[in-house]
C-alpha cells in the first residue's frame, strides 16, 4: 500500500528521534534548528501480536508483518509559508503524505534550545497549523481563480466548485482547518485535488521527558485542553523510546520496560494509530513457508486484497476462502475451522475484514 504518514513539528521537537525509534531506516538528529534539509523515508513494522499467534500454531519458514511507511520531514518554524527555514519544500513535501503526525516538545532541556526561546506546545501547535493554512489558503485561493474563469464560460460545476472552496477560503481565514470546514457531504470533492494540509488526519504526539512517560506532566495537560475531545493524543518519551530501539534482545527490553512501568513501547502504540488513521487494516495468509500480514484498505473487497499480493490474483480471481483469526486461533487448525461450520467461500463482492486468514483461488 503506497500510503504514508508523515511526521511534522517545529524544529528541535524530538521528531527525528521518533522516527529512529519507528522505522528502518535511522536518519541523523541534531541540536541545532534547520540542519535538516530533507525528508527521510522510512518502512515500518507493523506491531501485530495476532500474526504470532498464529506462528504458534501454524510455524512457517518466514514471518512478513504488515507494514506502514513513515516520512520524518525537517522542522517547520514561523515563516515557513513565506519561505523561512526549509521553507515551502517543506510544505510541499507535507502534502504528498496520506496523515500527519504532530509532534509536540512537552520536556524541557537547557542543552536543546527551543526556537522560540521556551517550551510552550500549544503556542508551537498554533505556530504549526497557521504556517499549514497559510499554505492552504495559498491553494483555495488559486483553484477559485481558475474556476472563475470557467464560470464566465457558463460552467455550471466551476459555479458549484466556486461556492464550496468559498467556504473554504473563509474558513481558512478565520484560522480554522480545512478538515473542519462547514461544508456538506461530499463536497471535499472539491478540494480533493489540491492535497489541502490541514485536511489531512491527525495524530497528536506529546514528546515528553523519561519521568513524564506514563502520566504525561503540565506540558501535556495544556495540549489536551486546547485540542478537540475527539483529537488522537499520544505521550511518548522520546529519548526513552530511543534507549528500548537500541536493546536487540526482547528479554532486555522487556526488562527495560518493568523498570520504566510501560507495557509496551510506546512507539508500538503510535505505529498502531498510524494505521488506523491511515484507515487501513490487515488480512493474513499462512502456510509452512511463509505467515504474512498484509495492508489493505479498510472496505476493499476480496479481488481487491488479492492484487494486493498479485496483481494475477486480482485479475484471474475465482474466490477466496475465509477464516476468522479468532475462529482459527479457537479451533486450532483449518480442518477444526471446517467442521465447525466456520470456513467460508466468499466471492467478488466479500468485504475482507480486519484479521481475516485469506486463500485466494484463481486461474488466468
Amino acid at each position: 500500500m503506497a500510503l504514508n504518514c508523515g511526521i511534522i513539528g517545529l524544529t528541535n521537537t524530538g521528531k527525528t528521534t521518533i522516527f529512529n525509534c519507528m522505522s528502518n531506516t535511522k536518519a541523523e538528529s541534531s541540536n541545532y534548528a534547520f540542519s535538516a534539509t530533507k525528508s527521510n523515508k522510512g518502512v515500518v513494522n507493523v506491531p501485530d501480536p495476532r500474526l504470532y499467534e498464529l506462528d504458534k500454531l501454524l510455524p512457517a519458514d518466514k514471518l512478513v508483518p504488515a507494514t506502514v511507511e513513515i516520512v520524518d520531514l525537517p522542522g517547520l518554524a514561523k515563516g515557513a509559508s513565506q519561505g523561512e527555514g526549509v521553507g515551502n519544500k517543506f510544505l510541499a513535501d507535507v502534502q504528498q503524505t496520506d496523515a500527519l503526525i504532530h509532534v509536540l516538545r512537552c520536556f524541557d532541556d537547557d542543552n536543546l534550545p527551543h526556537i522560540e526561546g521556551s517550551v510552550d506546545p500549544v503556542r508551537d501547535l498554533e505556530i504549526v497549523n497557521f504556517e499549514l493554512q497559510v499554505r492552504d489558503l495559498d491553494l483555495v485561493l488559486r483553484k477559485l481563480q481558475r474556476l472563475e474563469k470557467l464560470a464566465k464560460t457558463g460552467n455550471k460545476e466551476a459555479k458549484k466548485g466556486i461556492e464550496v472552496l468559498t467556504i473554504y477560503k473563509e474558513h481558512l481565514e478565520n484560522f480554522g482547518n480545512a478538515s473542519t470546514a462547514p461544508v456538506n457531504e461530499g463536497d471535499e470533492e472539491y478540494i480533493h485535488d489540491l492535497l489541502l494540509l490541514t485536511a489531512k488526519p491527525v495524530i497528536y504526539v506529546c514528546n515528553v521527558d523519561d519521568a513524564s512517560a506514563i502520566s504525561g506532566n503540565a506540558y501535556v495537560d495544556k495540549v489536551k485542553a486546547a485540542l478537540p475531545d475527539d483529537a488522537k493524543i499520544l505521550v511518548i518519551a522520546g529519548e526513552l523510546e530511543a534507549e528500548i530501539a537500541e536493546l536487540e534482545e526482547d528479554e532486555d527490553r522487556k526488562a527495560f520496560l518493568e523498570d520504566a512501568g510501560l507495557t509496551e513501547p510506546g512507539v508500538n502504540k503510535l505505529i498502531r494509530a498510524a494505521y488506523d488513521v491511515l484507515n487501513l487494516q490487515s488480512f493474513f495468509t499462512i502456510g509452512k513457508t511463509e505467515n504474512r500480514a498484509w495492508t489493505i484498505r479498510k472496505g476493499m473487497t476480496a479481488p481487491e486484497a488479492a492484487g494486493v499480493i498479485h496483481s494475477d490474483l486480482e485479475r484471474g480471481f475465482i474466490r477466496a476462502e475465509v477464516m476468522s483469526y479468532e475462529d482459527f486461533i479457537r479451533y486450532g487448525s483449518e480442518q477444526a475451522v471446517k467442521e465447525a461450520g466456520k470456513f467460508r467461500v466468499e466471492g467478488k463482492s466479500y468485504i475482507v475484514q480486519d484479521g481475516d486468514i485469506l486463500h485466494i483461488r484463481f486461474n488466468i
